[in-house]
């Protein structure tokens, strides 16, 4: 079979124009595979779960009989040991969980406002 002469150059473009479009769309053009959606997805929902939980850890926090003595080892702490002070608090502990979460530890310190007490 014998193909037309402007077939081959038509063919080549499609092919390079189809790469462009690929490599522009997940670079710049914000396209993702399902992976990342999903990752994307997780990261999202892990947030808004963390930022929901705030108040049952600063509810936590008010209701705790050694919250003085608490708070003088949080605002004593420096860094990731607000942290960890936090969690060995107990305040970070999500109801029904076996341990404290990191994250909630963290959004617990910003809740609490070391700063302004």
């Amino acid at each position: 079979m014998n193909t037309p002469e402007w077939l081959k150059p038509g063919i080549y473009g499609a092919l390079i124009g189809g790469a462009f479009v690929g490599i522009v769309g997940f670079s710049w053009g914000g396209w993702m595979t399902s992976a990342g959606a999903n990752e994307l997805a997780t990261e999202i929902a892990d947030d808004r779960v963390i930022a929901a939980l705030v108040p049952v850890c600063l509810d936590i926090s008010r209701t705790d009989p050694n919250r003085v003595a608490q708070l003088a080892t949080i605002t004593a702490a420096s860094g990731f040991r607000q942290r960890d002070a936090v969690m060995e608090a107990g305040w970070a502990t999500i109801p029904g969980a076996d341990g404290p979460n990191r994250d909630l530890a963290l959004a617990c310190i910003e809740g609490l406002d070391l700063d302004a007490s």
